[in-house]
């Protein structure tokens, strides 16, 4: 299956911003795990009057160490790519202390009864003012283009800082491994096209929340697409061999990955069953893909 070609050599302190780009800094918070890397990263653009990017989790050490890399400045804007829980529940106390207004696509999807996501969302997030595709927000010495990067979550943005030249991608394009897109709300046909959407577009470096910034970004978006379409070609080698639960398929196809990995996988996997059930390239045993379902061509 093609390899994506992913930066390990992430630099970072906790605790202390550190320059990206001359606009951009980066805060990691102190909560690495297998879903987060080394944390989250929370970015300030600008210099004197800033914005925020994706506050992060509540946890105060973090906190501090966000309204410290400000002090002295104003923050006018914060903006929250997602509603993930690494992402946005420090989001009302950054509000609190800086005063600024709070930017993004909306608020959690409700998820409906049924299938429960591998991530958690923070329910209570609603922003103050919604950002569509687009949509340009001028700060001083900087503009910030949304751009809406369904698949990972239905409301993700990433965020495109003009005078940089770069692109802040949340969880949409990671330094450090593929994102998990985890029905009912994470959608595999999403997540393609908001990949294939960033294909056109001029920026030349990309930063996620989560590793180190991607330099050349194009091939690396195409090496993204590469291996989820090598993930569906597995499916249907696994599904060659006769009816199969996912928990079956992800034995074989993710056998050189953790096993406390694998369901995150099966959950991936599950978008992508998901989609070929759709599509018609394979068959649930009811017509309904689910978690426990079993599959065939």
């Amino acid at each position: 299956m093609p390899g994506i070609p992913f930066i390990k050599d992430f630099k970072f302190d906790y605790g202390t911003a550190m320059e990206v780009t001359p606009l951009i800094r980066r805060v990691v918070a102190r909560n690495p795990s297998p879903f987060t890397f080394k944390g989250t990263g929370t970015y300030v653009i600008g210099h004197g009057n800033v914005a925020i990017v994706d506050p992060g989790p509540d946890m105060q050490d973090h906190i501090d160490a966000v309204l410290n890399a400000v002090r002295g400045e104003t923050v006018t804007h914060i903006f929250v790519t997602h509603t993930h829980v690494d992402h946005v529940p420090a989001t009302p106390a950054i509000a609190r202390a800086t005063g600024a207004k709070v930017y993004s696509y909306g608020p959690h999807p409700r998820p409906p009864t049924g299938e429960k996501p591998e991530e958690a969302g923070d329910l209570a997030f609603a922003p103050d003012i919604k950002l569509n595709d687009g949509d340009v927000v001028a700060g001083d010495g900087w503009n910030v283009e949304a751009v809406y990067t369904p698949g990972h979550i239905s409301n993700h943005l990433c965020f495109a800082v003009k005078e940089d030249n770069a692109l802040l991608t949340g969880d949409h394009v990671m330094g450090w491994s593929t994102a998990v897109i985890s029905p009912p709300d994470g959608n595999m046909a999403d997540y393609f096209a908001s990949l294939r959407k960033l294909l056109p577009r001029e920026e030349t470096l990309y930063v996620p929340t989560h590793g180190s910034e991607i330099r050349n970004p194009n091939p690396f978006v195409q090496s993204y697409i590469e291996h989820r379409l090598g993930r569906e070609a597995q499916i249907m080698a696994r599904l060659q061999e006769g009816p199969q639960t996912i928990p079956q398929m992800v034995a074989k196809n993710y056998a050189d990955t953790p096993m406390h990995l694998h369901a995150a996988a099966g959950r991936s996997m599950l978008a992508h069953l998901v989609q070929m059930v759709k599509d018609g390239r394979v068959r649930a045993e009811d017509g309904q893909a689910r978690s426990d379902s079993t599959y065939r061509l």
